[in-house]
C-alpha cells in the first residue's frame, strides 16, 4: 500500500473562516435582564473561539450612577494606576472608585488590576477647554490608552459597562459575576485572534463613550480607516481592527450627526455597480456618501453589533462574508453568529431571519431617547442634505434602500 507523506507546513493550509463568535439581546420593552442570559448565548458558540479572548457590553446596569461616566480600567502595575487616576482627577469629579468585583474562575489567570470609576467633569472644565463632556471624555480615553504605559480604558460610557479579558466568554463572564447585573441590552463576543495577540485590552467589545462593537471577521482597511480617524484626534493604539470601528460609529453619528442608516451605508457602501443601477437621485446620494466617507469604508468580511443606550444594530459587510441571524420573541431581539446561540437564550421564537448583507438591524427601547443625531426615520430631503451639504437638494425625496 503506497502513500502519500502530506508536506510539512508551519501553518495550516486552510483558514479558519468561521472563528470568533458574536451574540446580542435587546429588550425593546426596556424590561432588564441578568448577564446570565448572554453568557448563555455565548456559551453555545464556546468552539468559535480559542480561549485568547472573551467579553461582554451591558446597557442600564448603572441605574444608581445614570449621569456620571462609568469609566472601566484595566492596569499593569500600581504605577499605571497612580498615573491614570492622575488624570482623571485632573479633569473629573470621581465620586467613586473601586476594584471591579470578580470572583475566581478556572481558566481564568494573569488578570490586570481591574478598577471602575463613577465621574463627572469638574465645575467649570468643559468651559475652560471649550469641549462638550463627550469630547471631554473621548480626549481622556485616548490620552491615557496613549501615553500611561499599561493602562487601558476597557469603557467609559453612561449606565453601562464593558467586561472582558483573555478566556472563554462563560469563564469571563463568571468571572466578573455578571448575573449580579441586570440590563436592558447585552453583547457578547468569544474571539479567535488571526492577526493580533490574545491580550486583555484586545478582547471585544471595544468601547467609546456609550458605542460598544463586538466584531466577527478581518478589517482588511484599518490602515486607511486608522489614518482617517487622527485626522479627528482618535489615535488607534490597542492593536486589533475592530478598534477603527467603534471611533468611526463616534465619528459619523455623534460629530457628524450622520443618520444611522447612512453611517451603515457609509461602512459597508454598496458595490459601484449596483450604485449605478439606482435611481438618480439616490445614485448621487450614494456617489456623494462614498466620496465623502471612502476612507470610512471597511473592507473585508465582517459582521459587527454596535451595542449603545437604546439598542442595538447588527450589520455585515456588503457581501456577507461572515454568519449573522436574527429573530424576535415578542419584545426580545436576538442576534447571533447562530442560530442554536439563539435558541439557547429565546427557544421558539416568533420569527427567524438572515438580515441582507449591508442592511442593519435595529433594536431600539420604547420610550427611550434616540443617542443618535436626528432621528432613525430622517426624511428623504434631510438625509440628502446631511450628505450633499447643499440646501439645494433639501426640496427633493431620496429614498435609501437596504
Amino acid at each position: 500500500m503506497s502513500t502519500t507523506r502530506p508536506r510539512y507546513a508551519e501553518e495550516a493550509p486552510f483558514k479558519i473562516h468561521g472563528g470568533c463568535g458574536l451574540a446580542g439581546i435587546c429588550d425593546e420593552s426596556g424590561a432588564a435582564m441578568s448577564g446570565e442570559r448572554i453568557i448563555l448565548a455565548m456559551a453555545v458558540q464556546r468552539d468559535r473561539g480559542n480561549g485568547l479572548g472573551g467579553g461582554f457590553a451591558g446597557y442600564g446596569i448603572y441605574p444608581e450612577f445614570p449621569d456620571h461616566f462609568a469609566f472601566h480600567l484595566m492596569y499593569h502595575d500600581e504605577q499605571a494606576r497612580e498615573e491614570a487616576e492622575a488624570l482623571l482627577n485632573e479633569h473629573c469629579v470621581v465620586d467613586l472608585a473601586e476594584p471591579m468585583p470578580t470572583r475566581p474562575v478556572k481558566g481564568i489567570a494573569d488578570a490586570p488590576l481591574l478598577w471602575r470609576y463613577f465621574l463627572k467633569p469638574l465645575p467649570g472644565e468643559l468651559e475652560r477647554l471649550e469641549l462638550s463632556e463627550e469630547d471631554l471624555v473621548v480626549r481622556l480615553v485616548m490620552t491615557i490608552n496613549a501615553t500611561v504605559d499599561g493602562a487601558f480604558v476597557a469603557s467609559s460610557g453612561k449606565n453601562m459597562g464593558v467586561f472582558k479579558g483573555v478566556g472563554f466568554p462563560e469563564e469571563i463572564g463568571h468571572f466578573y459575576r455578571l448575573e449580579e447585573y441586570e440590563g436592558h441590552t447585552w453583547t457578547g463576543h468569544n474571539r479567535f485572534p488571526t492577526n493580533t495577540p490574545g491580550w486583555w485590552g484586545g478582547a471585544h467589545p471595544f468601547a467609546l463613550l456609550d458605542w460598544t462593537i463586538v466584531h466577527n471577521g478581518e478589517i482588511s482597511s484599518y490602515g486607511i480607516n486608522s489614518r482617517y480617524l487622527e485626522q479627528f484626534g482618535y489615535r488607534c493604539t490597542l492593536g486589533t481592527d475592530t478598534e477603527v470601528a467603534a471611533y468611526l460609529f463616534d465619528l459619523m453619528l455623534r460629530r457628524h450627526g450622520l443618520p444611522l442608516e447612512l453611517a451603515c451605508k457609509a461602512l459597508a457602501a454598496p458595490l459601484w455597480s449596483e450604485i449605478d443601477r439606482m435611481p438618480e437621485a439616490e445614485r448621487e446620494l450614494m456617489r456623494s456618501l462614498r466620496a465623502v466617507y471612502g476612507p470610512a469604508m471597511l473592507n473585508g468580511p465582517f459582521a459587527i453589533i454596535l451595542g449603545f443606550n437604546g439598542g442595538m444594530v447588527a450589520l455585515n459587510d456588503r457581501i456577507k462574508l461572515r454568519p449573522l441571524v436574527a429573530a424576535r420573541s415578542g419584545s426580545v431581539v436576538v442576534v447571533a453568529s447562530e442560530e442554536a446561540a439563539i435558541r439557547a437564550v429565546v427557544p421558539e421564537p416568533d420569527a427567524v431571519w438572515m438580515p441582507k448583507a449591508g442592511e442593519p438591524t435595529v433594536a431600539r427601547i420604547e420610550g427611550m431617547p434616540w443617542p443618535i443625531h436626528g432621528d432613525l426615520h430622517l426624511s428623504p430631503s434631510e438625509v440628502s442634505c446631511a450628505v450633499l451639504g447643499t440646501e439645494d437638494v433639501c426640496d427633493e425625496a431620496v429614498e435609501v434602500t437596504a
